[in-house]
């Protein structure tokens, strides 16, 4: 070792974002790299008891713990118990850049193999040139229609009776969105009054659960299985219940039909409203979708899609479907605030509709999604790694034993250049599931099987190292 330095713990320039979606040991872990690459540590210097760094970080000591564990295994520290723990060597920095004031890309360099990114890979370059050069060569608007854009919402209406099976305008309105997000910010001010309780899956789609946050309500985690959401454990007293029913975010699942049935009873009788979240539902390669809650009960449900699952969230455009009172509570809402979801990207949707390259795009991606499915589950269930989910969508769930296993996971795979998005920042109550959401739809088809190998050996190296 080329020194014997004790590094005092107030000499560590390690900070802490409890708001962050990345696990606090990763971030210690990053941190000490950090400090390593930049100089505050050297090769050979006896780093703090993980009792005085977690007392300085304001953390458990079982973070800091695990960072040094992480650490110890990927070869920068070492050392025994009992006699302190050393660098034993120095990462090259890893440099982000940024422009202006922008927070750094997480994803800059890295493969990215996160959940809930599309396959632009897919899009027909000349369809999506031709749509755009269409669209502007309309006349620009003077005003927005607060509803959207005419032709784009016929659009939506062709497109869910011919892909979901929905007839929406027969008792119903379809609305346009900017996408998922604000639809429910929009429904969550619209409709309700701050305090008032909303049960929403747990784990879930957190920037729902963030859309309700910010108006106030209060969020009840309700428990999700194999079968989608628990809905025997819904409380009576909710305003709402949030759901992805066709294929559960982030878990996989498929919504019972059972579980269907009970929960439009439970709307009947309670009141509650449904808000279904169609986030990926023309993507199923098994066997046909089940009927959309909204058709069941069109007077109880809230039917949300986007175009940023499908497409791109480049058009930024998404889709509401509602009875007509709730319909007119939303645009009550715009027209008191100013709002309305931007024509651009609508306008682009309707050019792809009417000349049939959106119905196109939808069959290249059922073919295209399969095969890089059967990759995916191939690669790691050769390595002796469960894989959970519907064949649907794009991505899959690897469960892990402990939060312990996903931090080291994430973090080893992002020294291997790959993005892993871990269960636990997806929960909205205490964590409880563990693993990895695995998707494979928004690396190129050349890139992806390498990626997928890295990841393998990356979650094989956990589950056998913490066994």
């Amino acid at each position: 070792m080329q020194s014997a330095r004790a590094v005092a713990v107030e000499d560590l320039p390690i900070g802490i974002d409890r708001a962050a979606e990345v696990p606090l040991s990763v971030q210690v872990a990053d941190g000490l790299r950090q400090a390593a690459a930049d100089g505050a540590l050297a090769v050979g210097d006896r780093l703090p008891s993980s009792r005085d760094l977690a007392a300085r970080l304001g953390v458990s000591r079982s973070v800091v713990t695990a960072a040094y564990e992480q650490l110890h295994a990927e070869g920068w520290l070492g050392g025994r118990h009992g006699s302190g723990t050393y660098l034993t060597a120095a990462p090259q920095p890893v440099r982000v850049r940024a422009a202006g004031g922008s927070r750094p890309d997480p994803l800059a360099g890295l493969l990215d193999l996160g959940a809930g990114a599309p396959s632009v890979e897919t899009l027909d370059a000349s369809a999506w040139r031709r749509a755009w050069r269409l669209a502007s060569d309309r006349t620009p608007v003077v005003r927005r229609d607060r509803a959207g854009e005419p032709e784009y919402r016929a659009a939506v209406a062709e497109h869910l009776l011919r892909h979901r099976g929905l007839v929406a305008g027969a008792g119903s309105v379809v609305l346009s969105t900017a996408g998922t997000s604000a639809a429910v910010r929009e429904l969550a001010a619209a409709l309700w009054r701050p305090g008032d309780a909303v049960a929403i899956e747990d784990p879930g789609y957190a920037r729902a659960a963030g859309a309700f946050r910010a108006a106030g309500l209060r969020l009840v985690p309700v428990p999700v299985d194999a079968g989608g959401l628990r809905v025997d454990l819904l409380p009576d007293d909710v305003k709402a219940v949030y759901c992805t029913p066709a294929h559960q975010f982030p878990l996989g699942a498929r919504m019972l039909a059972a579980r269907r049935v009970e929960l439009i009873e439970f709307a009947r009788r309670t009141g509650a409203l449904v808000i279904e979240d169609d986030y990926d539902g023309e993507l199923r390669y098994d066997t046909a979708p089940l009927p959309l809650l909204a058709t069941l009960a069109p007077d109880l449900v809230v039917h949300l899609g986007t175009t940023s699952k499908i497409l791109t969230p480049t058009l930024g455009v998404g889709w509401l479907v509602a009875a007509p009172a709730i319909a007119d509570a939303v645009l009550g809402y715009r027209e008191l605030t100013g709002t309305s979801p931007a024509p651009a990207g609508q306008l682009v949707v309707a050019e792809l509709a009417r000349n049939g390259d959106l119905a196109r795009h939808l069959r290249r991606l059922r073919r295209e999604m399969p095969p890089r499915r059967a990759l995916v589950v191939e690669e790691l269930r050769g390595r002796g790694l469960e894989v959970r989910g519907d064949d649907a969508g794009s991505h899959i769930v690897v469960p892990l034993a402990s939060q312990a296993q996903e931090d080291r996971a994430v973090t080893a795979a992002r020294a291997a250049g790959l993005y892993l998005d871990a269960l636990g920042r997806h929960h909205i109550g205490p964590r409880h599931a563990f693993g990895i959401a695995l998707g494979y739809a928004a690396l190129p088809s050349a890139d992806l099987p390498r990626a997928v190998r890295l990841a393998g050996d990356v979650l094989s190296r956990v589950v056998e190292w913490t066994g």
